[in-house]
């Protein structure tokens, strides 16, 4: 613990200009119009290329869930820069939310790149608020890398649940704690107050595994798996389904 703690001091000198903006009231606005969208789309080809194999095994059974009419109507939150698009089906009607409306040039760009799909609307919206969705509208709900920075992980499940049609499904890929045993979770123990600080929130010791088992979905498909980001702690993730 000491030992942490001690890192932790040597972090937060590093990044001492962060927290001096943080302060004044300067990094928050910053980070969200400027920093993390630029980091977050730079970040996204690399994690891409390294969760591609998870996610085509992740999304291959999207399908199914088409509602008795035919249609699939997916709702994705945290939709970020749009880098999923590549893996939904063909007429999927896609509504995307993002509490940060700042990743317009990205999203558009990735909109364009797939044409095979029916883009709805985009709604500011935390996951823990999904008030402009009514209840039992959509066949799938997706989150990727983004239970990491809401401020309520059951909040937002329960918003899924109620999104959510009965039988249809959440899709999620996830980063997570380490085991506590490991090097690696000793690392992002050290980084966690300042990673949360520059990364617009974004928490790196969450075990959302548990959560969702509290969910009471009607069926959960876990698979814990790796996906190494080079020099960051963030490597174990959580990625399946629950089924309303």
């Amino acid at each position: 613990g000491a030992i942490v703690l001690l890192l932790r001091a040597v972090v937060v000198l590093l990044a001492f200009p962060v927290y001096v903006l943080s302060f004044l009231g300067m990094w928050d606005p910053f980070c969200r119009k400027v920093f993390f969208p630029f980091v977050l789309d730079k970040i996204a080809v690399i994690h891409e290329r390294r969760a591609k194999k998870h996610k085509l095994e992740l999304f291959r059974n999207l399908s199914q869930f088409r509602s008795p009419s035919g249609e699939l109507r997916l709702l994705e939150i945290g939709t970020g820069t749009g880098s999923n698009f590549q893996f939904y089906p063909p007429g999927c009607k896609i509504t995307c939310t993002d509490i940060n409306p700042n990743f317009q040039e990205s999203l558009s760009r990735n909109m364009k790149k797939n044409q095979h799909l029916q883009y709805e609307q985009f709604l500011v919206a935390a996951g823990e608020d999904l008030s402009q969705v009514p209840s039992g509208s959509v066949d799938v709900v997706v989150g990727t890398l983004v239970l990491c920075s809401v401020s309520s992980v059951s909040g937002t499940l329960r918003e899924v649940r109620r999104v959510l049609r009965p039988g249809g499904a959440f899709y999620f890929l996830e980063h997570v704690a380490a085991e506590h045993s490991s090097w690696t979770y000793f690392w992002q123990q050290v980084c966690f107050p300042t990673w949360k600080l520059v990364f617009a929130g974004c928490c790196i010791t969450r075990e959302p595994w548990k959560n969702l088992e509290e969910a009471k979905f009607s069926e959960l498909n876990v698979q814990h798996i790796r996906v190494e980001l080079p020099g960051t702690p963030i490597k174990p993730h959580l990625m399946g389904y629950a089924v309303k």
